[in-house]
């Protein structure tokens, strides 16, 4: 059967928050078959488990936050975009701060950690959520639409459109496609890092964003050129961020998914709105399993590709 995975041990990593520019520990754990992925506050008086959930989004400025109770950790898409591409099912994420730390503004360094410790396949069949029928969300209209979509397809892929009003972000490549099956999510996506624009960071830092964010963690751009003096990692970096935002915001539903998403200048919080319609609409989806690899979509059988 196509089984479940976890850590074969523990991992560590010390970073400050994008946002919160604090100082934060996290340590990543194996966790037993059906566990999910659950973050868990262990700086708290008493520790709080937040598991994974579409429901469990709470906040979606600039980054993903999910909540249980008045616990919170801010920014997890880019931990949870590694665990989508590993194809991590059960994890216990031990943070010491609401922030997980942004590290390179990547998923690069979090898919070094993984698969430093190890991946370790579990007794428990692997659940996918496999979409039946095609399930979309838009805003605005005109120049402001902007929209998500999933549609069956037997396997994972992912296209994004951007659209920005900005000389170097449209000197670059504008849409990309990625087959979790096909290409490699360590090559392809997961050194694309996040970015901003100087122009922002005044309005962002008085709105207490952005504190911890530097060029050692981010694209940043004034009106005219990069400002990182070893420029972009990929010629197409800036759109493949948002590829990699969207497989971590999508594995907040819980499980992986079997479909094809497609979207236009979405973000956080329209990729959660889409999760959460599409939960809505129980003829929509179903949950399968694997008992024979042969019938798994090509690439889901095999074990997490090293660098």
């Amino acid at each position: 059967m196509l089984q479940q995975r976890t850590l074969k041990t523990l991992t560590r990593a010390v970073g400050v928050g994008l946002h919160s520019g604090q100082r934060v520990e996290l340590t990543l754990r194996p966790a037993q078959p059906d566990t999910g992925i659950v973050f868990r506050r262990v700086d708290l008086p008493e520790p709080i488990d937040i598991p994974v959930s579409a429901e469990a989004v709470t906040d979606t400025r600039l980054a993903s936050t999910i909540s249980s109770g008045s616990a919170k950790v801010h920014t997890v898409e880019h931990l949870m975009s590694a665990c989508a591409g590993l194809g991590l099912d059960n994890l216990y994420v031990d943070i010491t701060a609401e922030e997980v730390p942004i590290l390179d503004g990547s998923s690069s360094s979090f898919v070094f950690l993984l698969q430093s410790a190890g991946i370790e396949l579990q007794n428990a069949p692997r659940r996918f959520v496999r979409l039946l029928k095609p399930v979309e969300v838009r805003e605005g209209e005109g120049d402001a639409l902007k929209w998500a979509r999933l549609a069956p397809y037997h396997g994972y892929k992912l296209r994004f459109e951007i659209d920005f009003d900005h000389r170097v972000v449209d000197s670059t490549g504008q849409r990309v496609e990625f087959d979790l099956g096909q290409g490699n999510y360590q090559r392809d996506i997961a050194r694309a890092r996040t970015f901003g624009f100087t122009k922002d960071v005044e309005m962002m830092r008085a709105n207490g964003l952005a504190l911890g964010a530097g060029m050692d963690n981010a694209i940043v751009m004034d009106d005219y050129r990069v400002l990182n003096s070893e420029g972009l990692r990929y010629d197409d970096e800036f759109v493949k961020h948002k590829i990699l935002d969207a497989m971590g915001d999508l594995y907040l539903l819980g499980k992986p998914m079997l479909a094809a998403y497609g979207a236009f200048r979405s973000g956080h919080a329209l990729n959660n709105k889409l999760l959460r319609a599409l939960l809505a609409q129980r003829d929509a989806w179903e949950v399968v399993t694997f008992e024979d690899e042969k019938l798994a979509p090509p690439g889901f059988a095999l074990p997490a590709r090293a660098w």
